[in-house]
């Protein structure tokens, strides 16, 4: 049987995405991430480099993975739905960019440009064309509420309750998201 490269690599970033969600950069380790893509070490630095390369690598598919399901929408509250949803079924993509935030602080992060472009996108249709609309801080608060929901379970239970189900979050989330002014000055 031919050695598979690709098939390798995508062991190697399955494998990569479980240790760095549950760990982090500086947690993860390269020994248990080989065993769990039956790898050797070697592979994972020939094909990325190092831990902090692998990990943008990981972070960069997940994030795609995420702006291809949950596309800009200039309906807010919908956007905040089909997003809260989203990270409720791939919990690892919002784990991987707390733990990037976690980890590097107020620092440049991999791809910034590129992703501060892809914010742009989002702010652009939340716009609609209106040049009064402050879409800046309703998608910024959009992509908080949204994600925050999910990421703090402790504390979404000691606030809203242990009863408070996740549909009517995904709704309260929807209806704070729709509240949010549009003007500037409002």
């Amino acid at each position: 049987m031919a050695y598979d490269s690709a098939a390798t690599k995508e062991r190697i970033i399955a494998a990569a995405t479980a240790e760095f969600a549950a760990y982090g950069v500086a947690g993860a380790r390269v020994d248990r991430i080989a065993t769990e893509a039956k790898a050797n070490k070697r592979a994972i630095y020939d094909y990325f480099g190092d831990k902090n390369k692998l990990f943008a690598v990981v972070l960069e598919r997940r994030l795609a993975e995420l702006a291809e399901a949950v596309p800009p929408s200039a309906d807010l509250p919908a956007y905040a739905e089909r997003l809260f949803e989203y990270h409720r079924a791939h919990p690892e993509a919002l784990r991987l960019v707390m733990w990037e935030a976690l980890e590097a602080g107020d620092g440049p992060v991999p791809a910034e440009e590129e992703r501060t472009l892809h914010y742009g996108d989002k702010v652009t249709a939340a716009q609609a064309g209106d040049p009064n609309d402050d879409a800046r801080t309703r998608v910024f608060f959009t992509l908080a509420l949204a994600s925050w929901s999910i990421a703090m379970p402790q504390l979404r239970r000691m606030v809203l309750g242990p009863d408070f189900g996740l549909d009517e979050l995904r709704r309260a989330v929807a209806r704070a998201v729709e509240s949010l002014p549009t003007g500037e000055g409002q």
